[in-house]
Formats: structure tokens, C-alpha cells, sequence
């Protein structure tokens, strides 16, 4: 049966891209200096994985997390690839600055899953995860082996995730993708309760989800959760977009014509873009990134912020956001 165990107080939580070391090598220190911040500020849904700095990202949110209550937060991990341990000079050329040192293989087998979710309360220290998501099961990842890897997931990954939410062993289970396709198929042939939905529905992009993705989640009864929704730091002026350095063409006057109707408005733009995918009926939570303590508490004042309702009005009149697109209802 379906449940949604994010609730409101999890609108807005914390992605471990960052601290996996993804843009820059943040040290342990450091990332227990933005953990810190983000659970002072009231911050209580942490989603990691074991890819972010191969299995460091996770590591570092484990230590932080299993002194605290466990009942107190909501801790989502992934399942789909598998880690072992190599020298040094065997770890294969990553995104991240400073992983540790393991190399990796994709599996979404029943067995894969089982032992990915052992090591995963190994690493971490917690006695069980509440949502797991199925991370990178898309042709971004796996180019031409998607059907293969569909199909080991289909057999193996859907059905024994769905097996130990049954016996209470996690608490929720769907997709964790940078596309739509694989969502939509997963919806098809299993019976996921939230997906995280990477770079695919932001202030900045989001007509293709409108149509195809809003739809048919709505019609299942699924969830979703915002990943890269500020297109991976490109809203907040990062030179990179969707975890990518080359920015489509048109974004960056797209981008400086929003900011400055904002600016009229007295917002941010990372204030406009929180409230944006939130607005959505279908979005349960945000979950940003932080690679400094201040971006934890900007997340959280954005939250807060107040962002008018002609601000709304304008962005539509001019084109900048997809007519279809949900917006809250008052400013």
C-alpha cells in the first residue's frame, strides 16, 4: 500500500551531492559544519547515496545522524550500484573531487538490492532506511544497456523493494532519476510511492514534466521529490547546468531576465525557485544541496520568504514559465 511519510515538515531537506565532494573537496569538517546547520535550522529529510564520493557522501551523513533520534528524521538513500574496495590507483575517473577509494558496477538485481541496502545501514550506522530510491536507472547513466537494466529491475529491484516495504523492513521506495522516461516506466509495470526527479522540473525548465511527468504521478498516486532543482547551483549563478558546464542555449537571458523581474520584487531568485516547485500538488519536497553552512540557511529563508502573487503574474505574461504550470495560488 502507498504512503507518503514526507509530510510538511519535510518540504524543504538536504541533498548529499555536495558533500560528496561533487564541485569542490569539502572535508569532513565541513560537512559536518552544513549538517549541523541544516538540523539547527529544523531541517529533518537527508537524502544521500553511496554513489556521492563513492560511499563518502553517505559516511558523513550516517555519523552525523546515529546519535541523533531516530524517529525524530526522515534518512533516504539508493540502490543500483554496487561498491568495492581498490587501491588508489584503481579508483576509475569520477565527478567527485575526493572519493574514496572504491570502484563500482551497476546491478539491480534482487540480491544487489538486499546487499546495497546492508551496506548502506553498515556505512551509516542506522538501523533502517526510510525511502530507497532506484539511483540512475536511466539512459543518461547506463547509455544503451537501459533496456537490460529495466528489465534486472523490473525481475529484481521493483519487486523486492516493494516485498520489504510490505514487511515494514523500509518505509517507501521509487526512482531516483535525471530523466522522466524511467519513472514513467517504472509507474508501469510496479508500484513506487515518491520518486526523486532530478533536473527536470525547475523555475527555469519544466514543460516536458508538465505534460508527461505531473500526469501521470498524479494518476498513480505517487509523489515526487525535487532534486537539482536549482539546476545544480545554476540558479544561485554557478557556470554549470544540471551538473553539466555547457548551459543551453538562451538559458543565461532566461535566467538574468528572471532575476531581474525578482529584483523588482525584492526576492531572490532561489526564493522564487523553492516556492516554484513546491507549488506543485505533485512535489512533496526540495531537497538542495549545500557546500557551505550559508546556502543551508538561504534554503530555509527562502522557505520563508514571502514572493508575491504579480510576480507570478508577470513571469507567465512574458513567456519565462510554462502557462500549464502550477504556481502558488496567492503571494
Amino acid at each position: 500500500m502507498k504512503t507518503n511519510i514526507l509530510t510538511g515538515k519535510h518540504r524543504l531537506g538536504l541533498g548529499g551531492v555536495a558533500i560528496g565532494t561533487a564541485f569542490e573537496n569539502i572535508t569532513d569538517e565541513q560537512a559536518y559544519e552544513i549538517l549541523q546547520t541544516a538540523w539547527n535550522t529544523g531541517i529533518r529529510y537527508y537524502d544521500t547515496s553511496p554513489w556521492y564520493g563513492l560511499t563518502k557522501s553517505e559516511r558523513r551523513f550516517g555519523s552525523f545522524l546515529k546519535d541523533k533520534e531516530r524517529s525524530d528524521f526522515i534518512f533516504s538513500t539508493k540502490v543500483g550500484r554496487l561498491f568495492n574496495e581498490v587501491p588508489e590507483s584503481e579508483v576509475p575517473p569520477t565527478m567527485w573531487k575526493n572519493p574514496l577509494n572504491y570502484d563500482f558496477r551497476h546491478d539491480y538485481t534482487a540480491d544487489a538490492i538486499k546487499r546495497s541496502i546492508a551496506d548502506s545501514l553498515q556505512r551509516t550506522g542506522l538501523n533502517h532506511i526510510d525511502i530507497v530510491y532506484v539511483h540512475d536507472l536511466s539512459e543518461d547513466q547506463v547509455g544503451d544497456r537501459y533496456p537490460y537494466f529495466l528489465e534486472q529491475a523490473r525481475k529484481g529491484a521493483f519487486k523486492v523493494l516493494s516485498e520489504l516495504r510490505d514487511q515494514g523492513v523500509i518505509k517507501a521506495w521509487g526512482m531516483g532519476v535525471n530523466t522522466i522516461e524511467p519513472i514513467l516506466d517504472c509507474l508501469e509495470s510496479a508500484d513506487p510511492d515518491v520518486c526523486l526527479s532530478a533536473t527536470q522540473y525547475s523555475i527555469l525548465e519544466h514543460e516536458d514534466a508538465v505534460d508527461r511527468l505531473l500526469p501521470a504521478v498524479r494518476k498513480s498516486g505517487v509523489k515526487l521529490v525535487s532534486g537539482a532543482g536549482y539546476n545544480s547551483g545554476y540558479i544561485a549563478g554557478r557556470k554549470r547546468y544540471n551538473y553539466k558546464d555547457l548551459i543551453p542555449k538562451g538559458m543565461n537571458e532566461k535566467r538574468d531576465r528572471m532575476e531581474a523581474i525578482a529584483s523588482q520584487y525584492n526576492i531572490s531568485l532561489i526564493d522564487a525557485a523553492l516556492h516554484f516547485v513546491l507549488a506543485s500538488d505533485e512535489f512533496s519536497s526540495i531537497i538542495p544541496g549545500a557546500s557551505k553552512p550559508e546556502q543551508v540557511k538561504d534554503n530555509v529563508e527562502a522557505l520563508h520568504t514571502h514572493i508575491p502573487f504579480d510576480f507570478w503574474q508577470e513571469l507567465k505574461n512574458e513567456g519565462l514559465i510554462y502557462e500549464n504550470a502550477q504556481t502558488p495560488e496567492h503571494g
